[in-house]
């Protein structure tokens, strides 16, 4: 079977409204990827930095998979949460990127989004300290769901990702 292995870590976000940010990631694939190790999700600490542009994370990202196909190759999802001062959690934004298909240190951006809510939901937020949410996550990913949401760009979520791949030629693909 060929193999892909993700390493690196998610090191931190910009260009959020304040700071105070953690990030709960997970890794979505086919169904002809198979787990070898490593967590498929996580979740960061909460950064309360001096300087609010930039949050650091720094967290390690360490997966290996093996395959059949390369369809429904993986991709990370990802959601932005923003703690206020009485440690509730609200949610910033959403985001998702495709892992890169070449071997190699890539750096990535990940643009996020963020669900507008209606007046109303807007009165429930400011009151209680919730925010709109999806549903479903797999909204995040799904192209074709997605565009139908309305939304408000969000920051960016920075990563470091080395890509391994091993055994691909046996089955006639090129990667490189």
């Amino acid at each position: 079977m060929a193999e892909v292995h993700i390493i690196g870590s998610i090191m931190g976000a910009s260009g959020f409204p304040s700071a105070n940010l953690s990030c709960k990631w997970s890794m979505v694939a086919g169904e002809e990827w198979t787990l070898l190790e490593g967590s498929v999700k996580g979740h960061t600490q909460v950064d309360l930095p001096v300087d609010t542009r930039f949050s650091v994370w720094s967290h390690p990202i360490d997966v290996h998979y093996s395959t059949k196909s390369i369809k429904g190759w993986p991709k990370m999802q990802f959601q932005i949460f923003h703690q206020d001062r009485f440690g509730r959690n609200e949610l910033y934004g959403y985001g998702f990127i495709h892992v890169p298909t070449t071997p190699g240190m890539h750096e990535l951006e990940c643009m996020t989004w963020k669900p507008l809510a209606s007046n109303s939901n807007k009165l429930w937020e400011f009151f209680l300290g919730a925010s709109s949410q999806l549903r479903d996550t797999d909204v995040i990913h799904n192209g074709a769901d997605r565009f139908r949401l309305v939304t408000a760009t969000m920051g960016k979520i920075h990563l470091e990702l080395g890509i391994i791949l091993r055994n691909f030629s046996n089955y006639g693909i090129s990667m490189s």
